[in-house]
């Protein structure tokens, strides 16, 4: 359980980086997932490739798994679109509600007991958000497309739950970052009529964002994140993602310097999701403990 662990929150701390690479790269949030999607694919593949590790599964199992990919491809649409209607510490902090959402959906949708503890600690993330969202309006809009990406976030991650123990965790992201590029590779010319680009094609900076966006926080950090599903529930993994606000805005703060832009409330907002994380982590330890003894 303790690699399990350190194996989350090293994912966490990469995934932290995310926010600051989507205002690094101009883009419009549905043009970097896609960029983003297909550069994991390909190299994924190609590793696997060469490796001789890819892991045959079955046809059902398959479009399972691309079907599970739609949902990371909506929830990173949604967070990076966050992002550029508010900012990179609102975009993440929105993110802290994915906990109560998994909170209420893993109940109904495994087997998983609900639980009340969890319930509330999902609900204390909330009330950061609305501290946020009350306080300061002009990040609504923002807020509330990273409400939508979280829940999302929430369903990706109890449908992954399903498969962690029967596919392995490489295998996995293949095929579902491979349904989130057919998802958004369809969609994509109504999304740009919709919501039109001021370029299609990364500059030469960019390509280098969107392969450290890819290797290092898509297969890397995705990898550790599966691979630490195995032994903890989806409930515990999105909280833990609340830590990802957290290393994302310092990050902000020392390459933006967001925190000129901000209110009071945001910090108070800040302060009771890094609560609700730590007390989910003592909760995890605790019952590791006493099962041990």
């Amino acid at each position: 359980m303790k690699q399990a662990l350190i194996r989350l929150h090293i994912a966490v701390f990469l995934a932290g980086f995310t926010g600051a690479l989507g205002v690094l790269i101009t883009l419009n949030e549905g043009l970097i997932v896609w960029y983003r999607m297909m550069i994991t694919v390909i190299s994924l593949f190609l590793l696997l490739l060469w490796r001789k590790n890819l892991q045959k599964i079955s046809m059902v199992k398959a479009i399972q798994l691309l079907m599970i990919g739609c949902l990371i491809a909506i929830h990173w649409v949604c967070f990076y679109g966050s992002i550029k209607y508010a900012n990179v510490s609102i975009g993440l902090i929105c993110f802290a509600s994915t906990g109560l959402f998994t909170a209420l959906l893993e109940p109904l949708m495994t087997t998983k007991k609900f639980s009340w503890a969890e319930l509330f600690l999902g609900l204390i993330s909330l009330l950061g958000i609305y501290l946020i969202f009350h306080f300061d309006a002009r990040y609504r809009t923002g807020i509330i497309i990273g409400i939508v990406s979280a829940i999302f976030a929430a369903l990706f991650s109890v449908f992954n739950k399903r498969n962690v123990a029967t596919v392995a965790p490489q295998t996995m992201m293949l095929y579902e970052i491979s349904g989130g590029v057919l998802l958004l590779t369809g969609l994509m010319p109504f999304y740009l009529s919709k919501f039109p680009a001021q370029h299609l094609i990364p500059s030469f900076s960019e390509w280098g964002w969107l392969l450290v966006l890819s290797w290092f926080c898509t297969v890397w950090a995705m990898d550790l994140m599966l691979q630490a599903l195995q032994k903890v529930s989806a409930f515990t993994l999105n909280l833990s993602l609340n830590l990802e606000p957290v290393y994302g805005i310092l990050l902000a703060f020392l390459l933006f310097q967001e925190q000129k832009d901000l209110q009071i409330s945001f910090y108070f907002g800040l302060a009771l999701i890094a609560v609700s994380v730590a007390i989910q982590m003592v909760r995890i330890l605790k019952n590791r403990g006493a099962k041990i003894q």
